[in-house]
């Protein structure tokens, strides 16, 4: 096999050799060409197909419209071919929201329920085709139910008797189903996720129905679809909603009192002391007829009094009917020559003459009429509001303006209660926030009772007591620094008097010193001694006389350069 690959290879490096470049270029072309072929049909082979929906078209414009727009909810890729099957991507999607469109009762209506499962009809011939044909069914079943999200298993028992030939004595299909639900499932209190699922169960099977379906929870094995046992749970629900309805109200209308009060009165001035709202929740029907005027000419607006023509009634017709008769009245005698049948008493009346008088009125009047259906639920009852407000607290000032304090060093205050009159405008203020009724029962109470501000009071006291003790650590503090500074200041007036002093006598001694010198020098010229004086003498003459001129230009600098002098002496 070797020798067989190496003499086909040297062939075709052979020809490969003898190939013009032209040669050579068509020839690579050729296998581009080539490659390119297989990888596209290969890729369009591996393209996976759509999969129908639904084993049958969706004809109604309306259903197909509603499954497609749910499909689109989900971000569901669907396409719709010209003779109406609605096809999906891959067998998962289909299959999950074909139970989830079941659920929803989103499937078309007009569509066997067998087809929406995909289910093979098998014959019912003999025996064992009547098992596989149940356990199919409980198969296709369980597989929709758990393809939904919530579901984590499901077992399926399906019941499904033989036909018979009178439909009095057929026994009906029933279904007994045990579910799992996932952990984060609200499956046992969503009532519309569990009538989904009967739904789902009920058009799974042919000739199911509902009361005939029984759904259990199988962690707790309770039946979760036996709504008749839930009407309690129901109840109890109703009531908590409905009071949490009445505690909404009795919110809003503590904030709207609150809201129209605070913009008068501070805050923690107010308090609603008690809020009750009374509410009818069952439902009641009325039906009145109501009667009332005709107008002739409606009020004008523009005008200050109302100059409108309202009358009780509007004549449409009348009619007045008035008969007088005088005389023997008409008595029938019959037939001529015959005797007439009068009783005889009234034959012995045919003489008298009587006179008889009719009169009538009849009018038809027209009245506006208003029949009024009105049903009401729920419907707001009494409500009783209280309300205290406090008065104000005032600080007590003395003449110059401080504050006045009490024995225990808190601030002296004075309470001022709010006056009568205002209290009936807060009322009047907090009726109209309620919508107060009073032939409906309301009641609101404003009271003007002093709040304890015992705590409040307290902490502002000691935030006065430690103001004021910070005040006067602060004043300390500025007197013992002024205190320092000024003896300071003393200190370094006396310390400059007293070097003053020192430098006038030492001044004094060294001009005392040059005096001397110099009368002892004068002394001995005069007797005509010959002075001599050492270098050093010579140098310190110099000095003193250069120490003398610079101390009455610069005297600090000479007295530190005379106390320099006196100490090397």
């Amino acid at each position: 096999m070797n020798e067989w690959f190496k003499k086909i290879f040297g062939t075709i490096k052979e020809k490969w050799g003898k190939w013009t470049p032209l040669q050579k270029g068509i020839g690579i072309g050729i296998a581009v060409v080539a490659v390119a072929a297989v990888v596209l049909t290969a890729s369009f082979s591996s393209r996976p197909a759509t999969v129908r929906l639904f084993n049958a078209p969706v004809r109604d414009e309306a259903e197909r419209d509603r499954i497609m727009f749910r499909l689109d909810k989900d971000n569901v890729k669907a396409y719709v071919s010209a003779d109406g099957y609605i096809s999906v991507d891959d067998e998962s999607v289909a299959k999950r929201y074909r139970s989830v469109l079941i659920s929803e009762g989103l499937e078309p209506k007009s569509m066997d329920a067998y087809s929406l499962f995909d289910v093979t009809r098998w014959s019912r011939n003999d025996f064992d085709d009547k098992v596989n044909w149940l356990r199919s069914q409980e198969l296709a079943l369980k597989s929709h139910l758990e393809s939904l999200d919530y579901i984590q298993q499901a077992n399926v028992n399906l019941t499904l008797p033989d036909e018979t030939l009178f439909a009095s004595e057929q026994q009906p299909a029933s279904a007994s189903v045990v579910l799992y639900a996932n952990g984060s499932s609200g499956i046992l209190e969503d009532k519309r996720k569990i009538k989904g699922l009967v739904h789902l169960i009920q058009r799974s099977v042919e000739g199911l129905k509902e009361e005939n379906i029984s759904i259990f929870d199988g962690a707790t094995g309770s039946e979760i679809n036996n709504f008749e046992g839930m009407a309690e749970t129901d109840r109890i629900n109703n009531i908590k909603k409905q009071q949490k309805l009445i505690q909404e109200q009795e919110v809003y209308y503590t904030r709207e009192i609150l809201k129209s009060l605070t913009k008068t009165y501070s805050q923690k001035r107010v308090g609603v002391v008690n809020m009750k709202i009374e509410m009818d929740m069952s439902e009641s029907t009325t039906t009145a007829k109501e009667y009332y005027g005709v107008t002739i000419k409606p009020d004008n607006p523009n005008t200050p009094y109302d100059d409108s023509d309202i009358r009780d009634n509007l004549v449409l017709s009348e009619e007045s009917v008035e008969k007088t008769f005088t005389g023997t009245g008409y008595n029938p005698e019959g037939p001529a020559g015959v005797e007439g049948q009068n009783p005889p008493v009234y034959s012995d009346m045919s003489n008298v003459i009587g006179t008889s008088k009719e009169t009538g009125r009849k009018v038809n009047n027209a009245l506006n009429e208003k029949n009024i259906v009105q049903k009401t639920s729920p419907s707001m009852g009494r409500r009783t509001v209280s309300v205290n407000i406090d008065g104000t607290w005032n600080r007590v000032y003395d003449e110059t303006g401080q504050l006045r304090l009490t024995e225990s060093g808190g601030i002296m205050r004075v309470y001022t209660p709010i006056p009568e009159e205002e209290i009936r405008k807060i009322q009047k203020l907090v009726e109209d926030a309620i919508g107060c009724d009073k032939a409906r029962g309301d009641n609101v109470t404003v009271t003007n009772v002093m709040f304890d501000r015992t705590e409040e009071f307290q902490r502002e006291d000691d935030a006065y007591r430690k103001a004021q003790q910070t005040k006067r650590t602060i004043m300390f503090s500025l007197i013992g620094v002024a205190v320092v500074l000024v003896a300071f200041i003393l200190f370094r007036v006396i310390s400059r008097e007293i070097e003053r002093r020192r430098r006038l006598r030492e001044e004094e001694l060294l001009r005392k010193q040059q005096a001397d010198r110099e009368a002892a020098l004068w002394a001995a010229k005069e007797q005509g001694m010959e002075v001599t004086m050492s270098v050093e003498e010579r140098k310190r003459a110099e000095l003193q006389e250069n120490a003398v001129a610079m101390a009455k230009e610069h005297p600090e600098d000479v007295a530190m350069l005379i106390r320099t002098w006196l100490m090397e002496e």
